[in-house]
């Protein structure tokens, strides 16, 4: 087993930092209004209040995982859990100063909540990218090995190896026979944290036995990789038809009709602000560039499918020479159909905000799963069993998979089909507010400094 001589430590550190930042920000503003934290007639009052919100927020941690930083979560998951800790926290100090008599918490509320904010959001975002650049650099590593390997394996093999932030260091197993006693004597000399192993392998139900017996007996985890081809998305609950157990698929969090008008309602108000702020004056430029540089109409419609794979008209800033290849044949890297303002439109993602009108129409939602053309759909379909799960949710203008970098037409097609169709399964099952925020803003970000898989 590889020796971990800090990992038990760190979680430790960093809870003790953010209640020692918790704990300044409010004594700093304390001591505007007071001379002294610890006068005689606040000081149990006031070391109380520093007890109980210290104590809340650990308890709070709990619910929103924000220190279960796993080497594999993204700055967009990670910021969701910060975003959401911090507006909970700070939501129950205001109501708690209200509903209490405790000076202590009364002063200069909204200075402490934003202060508060944006110093623990700038540490914790500190911390995250630290850790990456070490482990970038070759620090704060896991050794880890595949066996029995499958096309599943193979995608996270390449994800891992790629991805140097991660952590990970992968040792290969020279021999196709495993051969328990060798298995044991590899995994020992190259000290190894973690082994995966497919779902759906060619080892006997013994071998497995033993696998993972001696992976316990030597402190090796053993991680389970689930089939990226086979439907293996679905959670079931338990229920019953009379005295019958049944199982049946779990609720997503759109499924619920509470979060379906929250989503709905952002997705209008968002989508009113942008077409209200920003398309009455930008619309009309991109328009007349788009004339400028080409014949044809400033507009492309494209079918594609939408929620539960009903048909819509997807609308565009048209980008490309108008021909009869346009609405069927899929754009490639340096494309001789791409006009030059079309080229900047790509790269910037201003050609998709037309579709902020699908929005409004209903037939989108800002954020989700990407529409992609008719044919492609159904050929991903019949090769990929998760394929379908994207249209569980409407289609979005932005999604997971986009901000992730799993954009463009780069590599082999079908991992790369996979590896978006894995991200948007994740938001399906994840979806929450603050995910759909982070999301647009890490977009805007894309927007300024230009994508370079956009083709």
């Amino acid at each position: 087993m590889q020796k971990l001589r800090y990992s038990r430590y760190f979680k430790s550190a960093i809870i003790i930092l953010d209640i020692l930042i918790v704990a300044a920000v409010f004594v700093f503003f304390f001591l505007m209004k007071h001379e002294y934290v610890l006068e005689k007639a606040r000081t149990e009052e006031n070391v109380l209040s520093l007890l109980l919100l210290s104590l809340f927020w650990i308890l709070l941690s709990g619910r929103t995982k924000l220190y279960s930083i796993p080497r594999n979560l993204t700055y967009t998951l990670y910021v969701e859990r910060i975003v959401t800790h911090i507006f909970i926290f700070l939501l129950g100090i205001v109501l708690l100063a209200r509903v209490s008599n405790n000076e202590f918490l009364k002063y200069e509320r909204f200075w402490i909540t934003f202060t508060l904010f944006i110093i623990l959001f700038l540490v914790k975002s500190f911390i995250f990218f630290t850790l990456k650049y070490i482990r970038a650099q070759g620090g704060n590593y896991r050794n880890v090995m595949f066996i029995a390997e499958n096309s599943s394996s193979e995608i996270l093999k390449d994800i891992v190896t790629q991805r140097k932030d991660y952590g990970y260091r992968v040792y290969e197993f020279p021999n196709e026979e495993i051969n328990i006693s060798e298995l044991q004597n590899f995994w020992r000399e190259k000290e190894i944290h973690t082994v995966f192993i497919p779902t759906q392998n060619h080892l006997s139900k013994k071998l497995l036995e033993e696998i993972n017996r001696e992976a316990e007996n030597d402190k090796i985890k053993i991680s389970l990789i689930p089939s990226a081809i086979q439907n293996e998305f679905f959670q079931y609950d338990l229920g019953y038809i009379e005295t019958q157990p049944i199982l049946t698929p779990s609720k997503f969090p759109l499924h619920y009709y509470s979060n379906a008008i929250i989503k709905r309602s952002f997705d209008i108000l968002f989508s009113l602000l942008v077409l209200i702020f920003i398309a009455t004056w930008l619309f009309p430029i991109i328009a007349i560039l788009i004339k400028l540089d080409s014949k044809g109409s400033v507009f492309f419609k494209q079918k594609r499918y939408g929620f539960h794979d009903e048909v819509f008209e997807c609308l565009k800033f048209r980008t490309m020479i108008e021909n009869e290849e346009s609405a069927t044949k899929t754009t490639s890297q340096n494309d001789s159909r791409i006009t030059k303002i079309g080229r900047f439109l790509r790269k910037t993602s201003l050609d998709e905000m037309p579709q902020f009108i699908n929005v409004l129409r209903g037939d989108m939602s800002v954020v989700g799963p990407r529409p992609h053309m008719l044919l492609i759909d159904e050929f991903y379909k019949a090769k990929i069993g998760r394929y379908s799960v994207r249209s569980l949710v409407k289609p979005g203008i932005t999604g997971l998979a986009q901000v992730s970098g799993l954009r463009g037409d780069t590599g082999e097609m079908e991992i790369e089909m996979k590896k978006r169709i894995l991200a948007d399964s994740f938001y399906v099952k994840n979806w929450s507010l603050t995910l759909d925020i982070v999301i647009i803003l890490k977009t805007i970000l894309l927007v300024i400094k230009g994508d370079q898989k956009a083709i």
